[in-house]
């Protein structure tokens, strides 16, 4: 009732549904947040995957700035797919912000793991393979370093499950997932990061052409302000209404949400105990 209250005094054009960011203050949050998610885990670095996208860019810059060039662990997976620009923008990075990045190029793992699995070489298939073989190898390096695996997705991914199960999604936590794609950009701004990462399109480089808002027939400016209303339980008409686009796009991104809830839960276990985990056994797992 407060939103409609709110909406009726506002013109015929479209309104922004995001609330405002304070990027300094959002960057303090995330750094404390990763030193004590760190601490507590009796850890003392972590390791993440760098893409030549601006979100792992984020991720690995305010790491550094964390943890240290010596306790932040950066690799580079590159493969058959790879855009070039992206071993040129993670070079570009890597010089701007000194970090430490070791590259392995994952091609033929890949084709092994399918050729070995007898495993159909579809794309979504293989996207997905590519995804989860990173996070193995993610993981063997952060058992060697004692290190914990830093994630990189944000809110808008994770919010419609544009992410592999136990691939990108497989991590020990993921200190920029509250915020959404947009807002993330705002992050990279204020970090000044290369605009060479901040300015390319989004893309996932699971294959070749593959970019995120052609696959999502839709802007990242358009899914974020859908995703911000159903955030404050804005109903789907009253969302295409307010952002001026097509109800049936809303409708397409509320099913998306709801169908991927699987992937952003712990697998589902049969009550019999007193307290059972993910259901009523809720200790906190952020403390300080």
């Amino acid at each position: 009732m407060v939103y409609q209250m709110a909406f009726s005094n506002r013109s015929v054009r479209a309104m922004s549904l995001l609330p405002s960011l304070n990027e300094e203050e959002a960057i303090t949050v995330i750094k404390l947040f990763m030193e004590t998610y760190v601490k507590n885990a009796h850890s003392d670095s972590v390791v993440l995957g760098l893409s030549g996208g601006v979100d792992s860019a984020v991720a690995a810059v305010l790491c550094q700035q964390v943890f240290g060039k010596e306790k932040t662990h950066c690799l580079f997976l590159p493969d058959e797919a790879t855009p070039e620009k992206d071993r040129h923008d993670v070079a570009v990075l890597a010089k701007d912000f000194d970090l430490t990045v070791e590259e392995q190029d994952i091609t033929d793992i890949v084709n092994d793991f399918l050729d070995q699995t007898q495993s159909s070489k579809d794309k979504l298939v293989k996207a997905n393979v590519k995804a989860r073989l990173r996070m193995v190898m993610l993981y063997a390096y952060a058992n060697k370093t004692k290190s914990l695996v830093c994630g990189t997705s944000n809110k808008s991914e994770l919010l419609i499950g544009y992410f592999t199960k136990y691939g990108d999604g497989g991590v020990d936590f993921m200190p920029l997932g509250d915020l959404y794609k947009t807002q993330l950009w705002q992050i990279a701004r204020s970090l000044h990061l290369p605009k060479c990462m901040i300015e390319k399109p989004p893309t996932a480089g699971l294959w070749k052409g593959q970019t995120d808002e052609k696959e999502l027939n839709m802007t990242y400016d358009t899914l974020d302000q859908i995703l911000a209303g159903l955030e404050r339980k804005m109903s789907v008409d009253d969302i295409a209404r307010t952002i001026h686009i097509d109800v049936k796009d809303v409708r397409r991104i509320h099913d998306m949400r709801v169908c991927s809830q699987h992937k952003r839960n712990m697998p589902l276990i049969p009550k019999i105990g007193l307290r059972t985990l993910g259901l009523d056994w809720r200790s906190p797992v952020q403390l300080g």
